[in-house]
């Protein structure tokens, strides 16, 4: 089987959290996802929209961003976050590559069954854009961490437009359980405190493998154009939420396909 990610690509990920591997899509398959986004914020794709969780990035006549619920908010290019692009046919077939299935069998293991947890796009629209205070990817509804996002810019990240901050190495501290938030929080802000952030720049394309559990946050987009972003939690597909969930399976026995959702 090819190999697209090196060994040491991957010793940068297990050891500072993160791995760049460069550009996946080509030119015309990121102008289709770039085309395609704006579609679906405008309301033009053939897509279930009462399947798809959206939030606007300022809800009408407040200062903040709008609640995420299901269905379209109106043709905008403001939306903050797109979720459920699983069931967009050319986000799943760019979700499927072989890279992104390699990826997650050195995670995860040879054998196992993936399921994402959240396929996602994030948005900064032009001089707009939430602030994302500090945190890490954990949910405690989950009966297992996913350990694995990955990242695609579909515009480039810059420090101006709000690009995704990063403490390197955070992913490796001792965790402190999801059920005791005050002593979560307080180790929080004394890692921020003591710790040196970095900027993630990406061009438009590339590609970064992120451990969950790295410390990571935004700001806000102070530049005159979008930064966009698709953003996958690859998990195991035995991954059992308390709230009775169920998630998508992208890799093995079940996974869906692009045909599901076509035919």
């Amino acid at each position: 089987m090819a190999s697209y990610i090196s060994d040491v690509q991957w010793k940068h990920y297990r050891e500072d959290g993160y791995a760049r591997i460069g550009r996946v899509a080509t030119g015309e398959e990121l102008r289709a996802l770039q085309s395609r986004i704006d579609d679906i914020m405008l309301g033009k794709a053939p897509l279930d929209y009462d399947r798809m969780l959206m939030q606007l990035d300022r809800e009408p006549g407040k200062d903040g961003p709008g609640p995420q619920t299901d269905g379209h908010k109106g043709a905008t290019l403001s939306y903050r976050k797109i979720q459920s692009l699983e069931f967009d046919p050319l986000f799943l077939s760019y979700m499927q590559k072989p890279v992104f299935r390699e990826a997650c069998a050195t995670v995860y293991g040879e054998e196992t069954t993936i399921a994402c947890y959240r396929a996602m796009f994030m948005n900064k629209p032009a001089r707009e854009g939430t602030e994302l205070n500090w945190h890490q990817d954990r949910w405690s509804h989950l009966d297992r961490e996913p350990l694995l996002t990955i990242y695609t810019a579909l515009d480039p990240a810059t420090e101006e437009n709000g690009c995704v901050r990063i403490i390197p190495n955070s992913h490796r501290l001792n965790l402190v359980p999801l059920t005791r938030p005050d002593e979560r929080r307080a180790r929080q802000e004394r890692l921020v405190a003591e710790s040196e952030s970095i900027p993630l720049e990406l061009e438009a394309g590339e590609v970064v493998l992120m451990h969950n559990w790295m410390f990571h946050s935004s700001g806000v987009n102070s530049s005159d154009a979008a930064r966009r972003a698709f953003s996958v939690c690859y998990m195991p597909a035995e991954t059992k939420s308390r709230d009775g969930l169920t998630y998508s399976r992208i890799f093995g026995s079940g996974a869906l396909s692009v045909s599901q959702l076509t035919g």
